[in-house]
Parts: C-alpha cells; sequence; structure tokens
C-alpha cells in the first residue's frame, strides 16, 4: 500500500505528467477553433478575395498575359535543361499559376519550371534512363519527391531545416549551377553533336569540335543572343520612361522565339519530313494535349532521396524570392504557407509528367514591375499557357534548339555571383568563404548534389566545433579595467522604460541556423505591442488590402498575450539591440540583421532607431568588414551623433556601452524639435 500510494504522489508532483495534463486541456480547448484557423490560412484567397478592387482587374490581366508569353519560352527552355521533351516544360506550367492564385501569399510571385531545377532534375534523370524509364517519367517522380517533401515542412511548419543552408552556400551553389546550365547549352548553340557531361568534358570537346560546328545554328543562337541582350539593354535605358520600351524588354523572350521559329518554318519545312534534312535542329514539339499517368513505385522509391537536393534549391529560391517582394512592396508573406503551396502543387503537377517547379527570379521581378496588383493574375497566366498547348503546338514544333539555348543562356547568366561577393565573405568570415567555395567547385566539377551536401555539412561541423571549443574571457583583479567596466555596463539597465522604445537581450551568437528566426522574434514583438507608423513611401495603404496574411499574423500575436484593443499601443521609436552575449556573427547572419532593420523601417517609419548595446570587437570588426557593411558610431547617454542628415540610413547603428545609456540618449524626434527650436529663434533674431 505505500508502494501504490508513493507512486500516487509521484504522478501528483511530478512536473512533466502534470505540465502534459496542462498542455493536453488546453489543446482541446482550442482544438476546433484552432482548426478551422488552420484549414483557412491554407487558402488565403479565403481573405483577399472579398476586399478585392474591380479597378486592380486591368494589372493583373496585363500581368498574366505577360507572364503567360514569358513562360512559354522558358518553360521550353528549361525542360530541355532537364533533358525532358520540350512540350513537358507547357505541361508542367499550367497549374502552378492557377494554384497559386488559391494558396499564395504574394501577389508578385511567378511559379513553374526553373534553370535550377531543371539542372538538378537533369542530374537525376541521367542517372535513371539507364533503368529504362523515360525522361518524362523519372522527371515526374523527382517533382512528385519535391511535393511530399515540401507538404511535411509547410502542413507541419518545419521549414526552419531549411536555415542550415547558409547564404554564402546558397550563392556559392547558385553561381555554379549557373555556369553548369550554360556549358550545358553551348552545343546546342553552336550545332555540336556527340559533346559529353561534365563541365570538364563539355569544355574539351565543345572546343575538340569547333571545326565541326553547324554555321546555321551558330547564327540562329547567336542571333537570338543580340536580340536579347539589346532588348534587354533597351528596356534598361528607356523601359521607365517608355512603355514600348518597357513591354518590348520584357518580353524579349517571346519575341526572340517568335522571329526565329519564323525563320525556322520558313527555310526548313520545304526540305522534307525528316529532321535530319533540316538546316539545323528543332525542337520538334509534338505533345497535343494534357494526358495523366501515375508513377510506379519502384520508380518512386528510387527518385524519392533523389529529389532532396531539388526540392531544398526551390524551396530556398522560392521563399527567399517571395520574403523579397514582400518587403520591396509592403506586404507579409508567410513562409510555411509558400512551402505547403511548393509541395503542394508539384505533387499534382507530377500526375501530368511534368518537372518540379518553383519561385522564378526573373518573371517575379515581371510581375512586379507590372504593377500586379493581387495573385489572381495567375488564373490568366494558366489560360495562356493552356492556349499554347492545345492551339500552338505546331507552331512550336519549329523552334531552333539553338534559340532555345540563347535564351537559358541569357537568363541564367545574371545569377553567376560577383568575384567581389566572394572577396567580402573572405573579409568577413573564412569559414562562410571556405563553405562557399565548396559549394562553387563541387558542383562545378562533381555534380550538385554533392556541392550542396558537402557545404552544408562543413557549416554544421564548424558550428558544432565552435560551441565544443568555446572561448572564455578572463575578468578579475589584473584584468583590463576597460574590459571589466564594459561588460558592467553592458549589464545596466534603465530606471524606466518609455512607451516608444523596446529592449532585447540576444541570447545566443546570430548565425546561419538561427538568424533568421532571432531577428523574426525581435519583430514579432514589436509588431505585438506598437502601432505602425507607414510612411509615404510605402505607398496608400490601399494597395496592400489584397493581403491578409500580415493582420492576421498581428492579431493572433496580440491575441496571444490579451491585447484586445490595439488603437492605444504606442508606436516603436527605438530599439536597443543587447548583444553583449553574441560571440559570433557570420554573413547570413548580417544579412538577416540588414533584412530586419528594413522591415523594421517599413513598419514604423524611416526615423525609428535601433541601438546596439555591449557589441564584442570581433563582432564589430566583423559588422564594420560586411558588404554591405555598417556604419557604427559610439554614443553615450547624452550624444546621438544624430543631425537630421543622418536621419533613415539603412546602414546606421549607433553603439552604447550600457543599455541604460541606449535608452536615454537623445531622439531623433528630440533632435529635430530642438533644431526647430533653434532655427525659429535665429529667426526671431534676424527680425
Amino acid at each position: 500500500m505505500k508502494i501504490v500510494n508513493k507512486m500516487k504522489q509521484s504522478l501528483v508532483t511530478d512536473p512533466n505528467w502534470n505540465r502534459g495534463i496542462e498542455l493536453a486541456g488546453k489543446g482541446g480547448r482550442a482544438l476546433p477553433s484552432a482548426t478551422a484557423d488552420y484549414f483557412v490560412d491554407k487558402v488565403p484567397i479565403v481573405g483577399w478575395l472579398p476586399k478585392y478592387n474591380y479597378r486592380w482587374l486591368l494589372n493583373d490581366v496585363i500581368a498574366g498575359l505577360t507572364l503567360g508569353i514569358m513562360l512559354i519560352p522558358q518553360s521550353l527552355a528549361y525542360a530541355k535543361i532537364a533533358t525532358m521533351p520540350v512540350q513537358f516544360g507547357l505541361m508542367s506550367s499550367w497549374v502552378p499559376a492557377a494554384l497559386y492564385a488559391i494558396m499564395g501569399t504574394t501577389k508578385d510571385l511567378s511559379t513553374g519550371p526553373t534553370s535550377l531545377i531543371g539542372l538538378l532534375t537533369a542530374e537525376v534523370i541521367a542517372d535513371l534512363t539507364k533503368d529504362g524509364y523515360s525522361p518524362q517519367q523519372i522527371g515526374s517522380a523527382v517533382a512528385m519527391g519535391m511535393g511530399i517533401y515540401g507538404m511535411i515542412l509547410g502542413f507541419l511548419k518545419l521549414g526552419f531545416i531549411l536555415d542550415f543552408v547558409s547564404t554564402p552556400v546558397l550563392n556559392g551553389f547558385i553561381s555554379a549551377a549557373a555556369i553548369v546550365i550554360s556549358l550545358g547549352q553551348v552545343d546546342n548553340l553552336l550545332g555540336e553533336n556527340d559533346v559529353r557531361d561534365g563541365t570538364a568534358h563539355i569544355i574539351h570537346d565543345v572546343f575538340t569540335k569547333l571545326p565541326e560546328a553547324n554555321g546555321y545554328a551558330c547564327a540562329m543562337g547567336f542571333g537570338s543572343i543580340v536580340l536579347l541582350v539589346a532588348l534587354e539593354h533597351l528596356g534598361k535605358r528607356w523601359g521607365s520612361k517608355n512603355k514600348i520600351a518597357f513591354y518590348l524588354s520584357i518580353t524579349r523572350a517571346f519575341i526572340a522565339l517568335l522571329i526565329f521559329t519564323g525563320v525556322s518554318y520558313a527555310v526548313n519545312s520545304k526540305r522534307g519530313p525528316d529532321p535530319d534534312d533540316f538546316l539545323f535542329e528543332v525542337a520538334e514539339m509534338t505533345q497535343t494535349t494534357i494526358y495523366a499517368e501515375v508513377t510506379g513505385p519502384t520508380l518512386f522509391a528510387k527518385a524519392f532521396p533523389r529529389a532532396i537536393a531539388p526540392f531544398v534549391a526551390a524551396a530556398l529560391e522560392h521563399v527567399a524570392i517571395a520574403r523579397a517582394f514582400a518587403m520591396r512592396n509592403n506586404y507579409t508573406t508567410d513562409a510555411s504557407q509558400e512551402l505547403c503551396y511548393l509541395g503542394l502543387t508539384n505533387l499534382i503537377n507530377s500526375f501530368f509528367h511534368s518537372m518540379g517547379v518553383g519561385g522564378a527570379m526573373s518573371r517575379t521581378a515581371v510581375n512586379s514591375g507590372c504593377k500586379v496588383r493581387s495573385p489572381l493574375s495567375g488564373i490568366v497566366t494558366s489560360a495562356v499557357v493552356l492556349i499554347s498547348i492545345y492551339e500552338l503546338t505546331g507552331a512550336l514544333y519549329w523552334i531552333p534548339k539553338a534559340t532555345l539555348a540563347a535564351i537559358v543562356i541569357t537568363a541564367v547568366w545574371p545569377l553567376i555571383g560577383h568575384w567581389r561577393t566572394y572577396y567580402n565573405y573572405w573579409r568577413t568570415s573564412f569559414v562562410d568563404f571556405a563553405a562557399a567555395m565548396m559549394a562553387f567547385w563541387l558542383t562545378l566539377f562533381v555534380s550538385s548534389e554533392i556541392g550542396i551536401g558537402t557545404a552544408v555539412a562543413w557549416s554544421i561541423v564548424t558550428c558544432l566545433l565552435r560551441q565544443a571549443f568555446t572561448r572564455i574571457t578572463q575578468v578579475g583583479s589584473d584584468s583590463s579595467s576597460d574590459l571589466q567596466r564594459s561588460i558592467d555596463d553592458a549589464r545596466g539597465m534603465p530606471a524606466s522604460i518609455p512607451d516608444d522604445t523596446r529592449i532585447f537581450k540576444i541570447q545566443e551568437s546570430i548565425f546561419f541556423p538561427n538568424a533568421q528566426r532571432t531577428m523574426k522574434q525581435v519583430l514579432d514583438t514589436i509588431q505585438t505591442y506598437h502601432a505602425p507608423t507607414y510612411s509615404n513611401a510605402n505607398g496608400p495603404e490601399a494597395d496592400r488590402n489584397w493581403s491578409v496574411v500580415g493582420e492576421k499574423r498581428i492579431k493572433k500575436l496580440r491575441k496571444a498575450v490579451g491585447i484586445q484593443d490595439a488603437s492605444d499601443l504606442p508606436p516603436i521609436r527605438v530599439v536597443v539591440l543587447d548583444f553583449g552575449r553574441v560571440n559570433h556573427f557570420d554573413v547570413t547572419g548580417n544579412a538577416k540583421l540588414r533584412e530586419f532593420v528594413a522591415e523594421l523601417r517599413k513598419y514604423a517609419g524611416d526615423r525609428v532607431e535601433v541601438r546596439v548595446v555591449g557589441l564584442k570587437n570581433n563582432v564589430r570588426a566583423r559588422l564594420e568588414r560586411a558588404r554591405p557593411g555598417w556604419k557604427l558610431t559610439d554614443c553615450d547617454s547624452t550624444i546621438s551623433d544624430s543631425g537630421s542628415e543622418r536621419v533613415g540610413k539603412l546602414e546606421d547603428l549607433k553603439v552604447y556601452r550600457s543599455v541604460s545609456d541606449a535608452v536615454n540618449a537623445i531622439r531623433y524626434s528630440e533632435v529635430e524639435h530642438v533644431m526647430d527650436e533653434k532655427m525659429k529663434s535665429e529667426h526671431q533674431e534676424k527680425v
């Protein structure tokens, strides 16, 4: 009996059981409403469609038509990168745009086949075609694997796993992939045959077989490049002033396709039905309808593990583009929802012999440039693609392969990172530089999977080693008095904190695994307890009404802390970041800190100040060496080194000795008030 009583007592006092019972009770009570909210969040169109302004329809139709015209040549070209018959590029493009209108959380993002996904899919196809499968079957299996990975991470909100791919790794990988893609198109550009795979082999074979180059193919390929580059420069120079120049520039791939396909038909159609008699190779597109086929379990089992690299690359690119354009156009995107969409659209696509899809930077930039107002433009884009599948197949048969190669090369060449980027990695962090170099050279000469896998492994291992070999700083009677005073001052808290000020004590180093989440937590707290101050530069608030993601998120955050009435919330004027425990700061941390400051100023206006406390020498050195870098100014409790000309500069960070000094220092608004009073006084004296 005593044993039973002891067991009961143990269960009653056990903190884990009590905590579990408490959480289970809360979860049970919240389950009905939370479930409803969860499923509503998965279809954002339910929130923004009732707010849709009919005046936006013209912009959305124009943007949808423009993207559809862009998508036709790009999808054909990217399918060619994947070594699939080009018609399957179009098959991959009609579902994503329409589904994004329902599930997307940005108005600008354009999804579909991309060069990066094409390259990674081609590597899987090259291995599995040896087992007797067709390229389109393998591409569908890879797309299905990407879809399952995306749905797992998205619906379970596990997207933080992608944070282990740091910014330098991603940049090195993308730069090498762009070079590999370009080199892979040179044989088609020159009309050469029997060029082997692999960077070294391609370079060797292209130059060896140069005398065998097809002059007609060279004329079509280099003519296409000249036209594409000329129209691009036309848009850069006059596109902002002239609408005709703007639309000629953004539809340059379609124009090149139209012109050189016409030339191809004129010179090849009379030479007989046999493609071997043509002057140069053509796309030979023959698909005339959409049909479904389920991927077999054996093929799926082989392709599923190989789909990890395409998914990781697609997810990182997709989410990064969504965040970048959301920040640029002043609205909020939901990364978890974007992964849900990415997973579902790839899963659906996989039933139609399609390659994997994701966000595309070039098309997204064009969509934004067309002043698109909502994701509804995707319906129009899908309609254009469907028309091309059912009505334009006969014309698309005659597309020169050299023209498709030219479209690919001109599209991916800007993705190659500038050498200064890697030099800045070298100056900022050797570990990041080494990771970027591993990703670059291994992707270039071995394979994409080994390149990105090795670089990620390097980053994780160095992270673990840094934690295992933590350095300590000795502070005692024989230590530097300045060091002792700095540490003591960094701990100092002010007697009172103004309503427009928020203090954040960063508890860990800021680097690639946690940089995104750390900065997001800071911004979430500010948006929870402080009212927004939208500046005129952000455009009329009516332009943001299509997006309800940001507003819903802020409401949930405020509801969680019991804020019912947000009308009395104070604005934010000063944000103090206590870096006293930040011992390491890398390139990704720098990028996320800049993104945080930019988003903060979107929310709170240009006069909000970011003040840093307890900055260690090594962290300060990296902040100053980073490119783009920071202008760090040492201040005390009475000086803000202000001057109204410094207001609003993104790179300005004020450095203080203690939290108390940072809180009590004069604000920009106070400086401007003093300056205004001084000017009034001087004016009165003159009068």
